[in-house]
């Protein structure tokens, strides 16, 4: 009454029909090259980059290529990260410029990799959006001749009229959301487009994705400021640390706004095994847009996020200390007052920073001179540096001591020159001398230090906290995320979304009475075509009953079981070996898939 077989076993067949006879819209891979010449091999090479296995290659390499830009800093996000590194690996610093490893994601090669994958994902969408709107506007295929050798069969007869019985199978299919269509004394149905939508929506989706990222490194920008609590600044380029504009977004297109870092709020666990593990990170700040200070506003920003004015996002991506110092010269006037950020060196904060004193004046040897001084902010100082050296043992502010070291000379300040603000160069410096030693002195909050030689005094104030903000214009992120989530969706559909196809054959007995067919094909072996099969052949009872017995002997309680075998054989589909090929028995069977080995 029921027979199965396994997809394995049917040959592929003509493609008779063209597209809607194809379960898959995928395009079909060449072996090679399709024609003599130039023009053979240009051709061969599209197919090539415009098939699934080179998109997914592409794919691997863009995820591939993206980890040096996760694990070295990025002059696009912190230019000043990128320095320090260089700074502290100046072996390999060349060879990683050379590379673009500092600019990846606006590298050469990177963008080359991003560049084949929109050409790849565009010839393979177009193509398969066209032949899928081909498949939908055709009928489903009609009936093969030989249904027994569909994977999930089903029979029985009964007294009733063929064509009622057709008539009763199309509306049952059709309620139960299938394409159909009833023409040559059989029903032939669809069902599962949605797989091939989904498909394709997956694909869209990383067009969109890709061309996201595309935009928002053609059309953003990123700016780098450093604020010590109670500073604040106006958005615009001579007020930025840093910019890295790029060919949409120039110094002219930053957004006006004046932010002001009011306070900063750090917290770190002081027991247990995460001793010096951050806890909390708070910048408190001050805005307003445009250029109206009556619309001033109060936000906060943490680590993760951000406070949006305009069309910039502004990030918390560092903090430090910044020790507040006082110079006098040796007549007692005051030559240099300011606070000076350090920057930490490691998870404790140990800070290193240097003060420059350019208009010190006339020095006790009646030269014109001027002070330079390097050291250590330490937030928690040792009792003893023995064995150790400056070095900070927790993050948090519970002993904090200043370092110095005092330099008198030239700081090539006067020369035009530009300088790092966070490097002292001392070729044209001289350490101070004191007892023989060079000249050093470790200071608390409020204590001060008498210069040797009479070059005056330096006081330790106090100290308070700095953060480091990035500002960032990515008009192209709301696109990449929207293509994230479109890609997820559709990926969902295709994976678990089946296409199938039910057909329904009944055909008068010469004898009298109606031979009822139903066969089922899914492009998987599922026993899902079976239950759907066995329920629509329960539901055909009511225009279809089986007749109390069959001239073969075949009862009526047998034939009502027809649906329980096809669901039973169904299920069996996929354990069961492949038989020998019938090519003769299948070469006109359009039923078969023409796609069977296509790269979906």
């Amino acid at each position: 009454m029921s027979k199965t077989t396994t997809d394995t076993e049917l040959p592929p067949a003509p493609d008779d029909d063209g597209a809607a006879e194809r379960l898959s819209t995928a395009p079909v891979e060449s072996e090679g090259p399709t024609g003599i010449g130039p023009f053979g091999w240009a051709r061969w090479m599209w197919r090539q980059l415009t098939s699934m296995r080179v998109a997914l290659i592409l794919l691997f390499l863009l995820s591939l290529a993206a980890i040096p830009g996760s694990l070295i800093p990025q002059n696009g996000q912190n230019q000043f990260k990128v320095q320090t590194w260089k700074a502290q690996h100046t072996a390999v610093a060349p060879i990683y410029e050379k590379l673009q490893l500092f600019d990846v994601y606006s590298s050469v090669w990177f963008s080359a990799i991003y560049i084949l994958l929109f050409v790849s994902l565009a010839g393979c969408i177009v193509p398969r959006t066209w032949q899928f709107v081909g498949v939908l506007r055709s009928q489903p295929p009609t009936a093969p001749r030989n249904l027994t050798r569909m994977p999930v069969y089903a029979a029985w007869r009964t007294g009733a009229d063929a064509e009622q019985v057709n008539a009763a199978a199309h509306r049952l299919l059709r309620k139960r959301g299938f394409r159909a269509n009833l023409s040559g004394g059989s029903v032939a149905a669809e069902k599962g487009y949605l797989r091939e939508v989904g498909n394709l929506l997956f694909h869209l989706s990383l067009f969109a994705l890709l061309g996201g990222f595309a935009w928002a490194s053609l059309a953003s920008g990123t700016g780098g400021k450093l604020m010590v609590e109670g500073q604040g600044y106006s958005n615009t380029i001579t007020q930025l640390d840093d910019f890295t504009g790029t060919r949409f977004y120039g110094n002219q297109d930053l957004d006006p706004f004046y932010l002001k870092l009011d306070n900063f709020t750090s917290k770190f666990q002081n027991t247990g095994d995460q001793m010096g593990a951050a806890r909390q990170f708070t910048a408190n700040v001050e805005y307003y847009q445009g250029s109206d200070d009556s619309k001033l506003k109060k936000g906060t920003i943490e680590v993760n996020h951000p406070l949006e004015i305009g069309g910039s996002k502004v990030y918390l991506i560092g903090h430090g200390y910044a020790p507040v110092i006082t110079v006098k010269n040796g007549k007692g006037d005051v030559v240099y007052h300011d606070v000076v950020p350090f920057l930490p060196q490691d998870a404790n904060l140990t800070s290193t920073g240097v003060v420059k004193v350019s208009d010190y004046g006339v020095g006790p040897d009646g030269n014109k001179t001027q002070l330079g001084f390097s050291g250590f902010f330490l937030p928690t100082a040792p009792l003893s540096f023995a064995g150790t050296g400056p070095i900070s043992l927790f993050p948090g502010d519970a002993a904090p001591e200043l370092v110095l070291n005092a330099f008198s000379g030239d700081l090539g300040t006067d020369s035009g020159l530009p300088q790092n603000i966070y490097q002292l160069n001392t070729s044209k410096l001289t350490q101070l001398q004191q007892d023989g030693q060079p000249a050093k002195a470790l200071l608390k909050p409020g204590q001060g230090w008498d210069l040797p030689n009479g070059y005056g005094s330096v006081t330790f104030e106090g100290y308070k906290q700095w953060a480091s903000f990035n500002v960032s214009h990515r008009p192209g992120n709301a696109i990449a995320l929207t293509g994230a989530v479109l890609a997820i969706l559709g990926l969902i559909g295709s994976l678990f979304i089946q296409r199938r196809r039910i057909w329904v054959r009944a055909v008068a007995l010469p004898g009298g009475g109606t031979q009822v067919e139903l066969a089922g094909l899914a492009r998987s072996e599922s026993a899902k075509i079976a239950e759907e099969l066995a329920e629509l052949a329960v539901d055909l009872q009511d225009d279809a009953p089986a007749s109390e017995e069959d001239e073969d002997g075949t009862s009526e309680a047998e034939a009502e079981a027809a649906a329980a075998a096809a669901a039973e054989a169904g299920a069996a589909a996929g354990a069961e070996e492949s038989g020998p090929d019938d090519p003769e028995a299948e070469a006109s069977d359009p039923a078969v898939p023409a796609d069977q080995n296509s790269k979906e």
